[in-house]
């Protein structure tokens, strides 16, 4: 698995990046098969140590968790253990699901885009109906099933996830509803 540890304004020395591998190497490996790679970010604000995790799997999915501390070393044991808990929790599925995956999920290019907010627009009419571009991004869109999008999206503690169904071909959405439901929109099907 590679790893990309780095720091947001403070330094990242040798011992822990070692700690940082030995520990999330262990979780990753003990839950999930065939981990790609591993991106580690630690930041300070005020006294606290924050440290964000998200690691990569071939099968497409993608883990991530955070955590925060007064002590560096803590922020990203407590990390490590919400990681190790979250995919200990869907270790069954993640095999369910995958057993037959030989494999990587497929993934498609494409754009995200930041639209302006009402708020940052610089005048208070707008001179047409066209939404202000702030920024553009590339995304992934990957082919699953509607069972691992909602797994996919559960791990990633996402609102929304949009994903290309893995039997129709077309592109779905499901998504965190305010009762604590997901719901899931299949453009084109009629119930």
């Amino acid at each position: 698995m590679k790893y990309q540890i780095s720091g947001k304004q403070i330094d990242i020395g040798e011992a822990l990046s070692t700690h940082v591998k030995d520990e999330l190497g262990s979780v990753v490996n003990k839950y999930a098969e065939r981990p790609i790679d591993a991106n580690v970010v630690f930041s300070k604000h005020a006294h606290e140590f924050y440290c964000e995790t998200i690691v990569h799997l071939s099968t497409g999915l993608t883990a991530q968790a955070t955590g925060k501390a007064t002590e560096i070393y803590a922020a990203f044991d407590q990390c490590a253990e919400k990681m190790e808990t979250q995919l200990r929790r869907y270790k069954r599925r993640l095999k369910d699901h995958y057993r037959e995956r030989a494999d990587p999920v497929e993934v498609l290019g494409g754009a995200s885009y930041i639209l302006a907010s009402e708020e940052t627009a610089e005048s208070a009419e707008p001179e047409s109906l066209q939404p202000m571009i702030i920024a553009e991004m590339e995304t992934r869109i990957q082919t699953l099933s509607v069972g691992e999008a909602v797994m996919q999206m559960e791990l990633a503690h996402a609102p929304v996830l949009v994903f290309r169904n893995e039997k129709t071909k077309g592109v779905n959405v499901v998504y965190r509803r305010d009762d604590g439901n997901v719901g899931w929109i299949e453009p084109g099907s009629t119930a």
